[in-house]
């Protein structure tokens, strides 16, 4: 509903302005990015759970021979043969 205001002008007139209430369209576009970015952020926590439920574990990589004896060489254990 608008809201109403009287005014009298320097003459004597009445002048009656009516100013229209509702959403100014900085407001909208705000309203509009601001859902879109939350949708985006629920979206990629959902994926992101669905994910770690249901990929199976990531593949360590196989640890070299090299660098094997020298970890045992660190602590200490003398490689077999010598």
């Amino acid at each position: 509903m608008a809201e109403r205001f009287i005014n009298t002008d320097a003459d004597g007139n009445v002048i009656i302005e009516e100013a229209k209430k509702g959403l100014n369209p900085g407001m909208i576009v705000l309203l509009i990015v601001g859902t879109v970015l939350i949708l985006f952020l629920v979206g990629n926590y959902a994926l992101y759970t669905y994910a770690q439920r249901t990929l199976p574990p990531k593949k360590k990589k196989p640890v070299s021979k090299k660098k094997i004896k020298r970890e045992r060489l660190r602590q200490g254990v003398a490689p077999p043969g010598e």
